[in-house]
C-alpha cells in the first residue's frame, strides 16, 4: 500500500478532528479507510466509524462478518481519511483486539455511545454487550 503524504497525526488539526468523545455526534466520527483486499490485493475504501477509548481510536462495528477486520488481519497497514473537520490522509496499522476482557471493556464504550438517546433516534438500540464482544470487529488505529 502507498502511504499517504502531507498531514500525519501530530498536526493540531488532526489532533482536533481525533479528539472525540462519547457525546460527539456521527457526522465527526465518520471517516474512510483504505484496506488492502485479503485475497485480491486491492485497494478497498469504506465509510466507518471511529471511537476514541481510552485515548486511542479505534474501529468497530455492529456483529457480523466485516471484510474491512478480514482485510486488516492479513494486511494491517492502511490509510485512515479523516473528512470532519479536516482533510487528511493518514498511514496507520490496524491492532485487532482479540482478548475477551479488553474486548468486553472497550465494546462496553462503543456500545454507551450506540446507546444514547440521539443515536437510539437515529439508529434503534444497539445490540447487547454480549453480542459485541461475541461478534464484533475491534482494532486498535496506530498512526504511522
Amino acid at each position: 500500500m502507498t502511504r499517504p503524504a502531507g498531514r500525519d497525526a501530530r498536526d493540531p488539526a488532526v489532533v482536533r478532528a481525533l479528539a472525540i468523545d462519547r457525546a460527539s455526534p456521527p457526522r465527526e466520527r465518520t471517516i474512510d479507510i483504505t484496506t488492502t483486499g485479503r485475497r485480491s490485493g486491492e485497494q478497498r475504501r469504506i465509510e466507518i466509524w471511529f471511537y476514541r477509548i481510552e485515548g486511542k481510536v479505534h474501529l468497530s462495528s455492529p456483529p457480523a462478518t466485516r471484510g474491512w477486520y478480514a482485510n486488516l488481519v492479513a494486511h494491517p497497514a492502511f490509510t485512515v481519511h479523516l473528512k470532519h473537520g479536516v482533510r487528511a490522509d493518514l498511514a496507520a496499522t490496524a491492532v485487532p483486539v482479540t482478548e475477551e476482557g479488553e474486548r468486553r471493556r472497550l465494546l462496553a464504550e462503543v456500545v454507551a455511545v450506540l446507546d444514547q438517546d440521539r443515536m437510539r433516534a437515529l439508529y434503534g438500540p444497539p445490540a447487547p454487550l454480549e453480542a459485541f464482544v461475541a461478534g464484533s470487529p475491534l482494532v486498535e488505529v496506530r498512526f504511522s
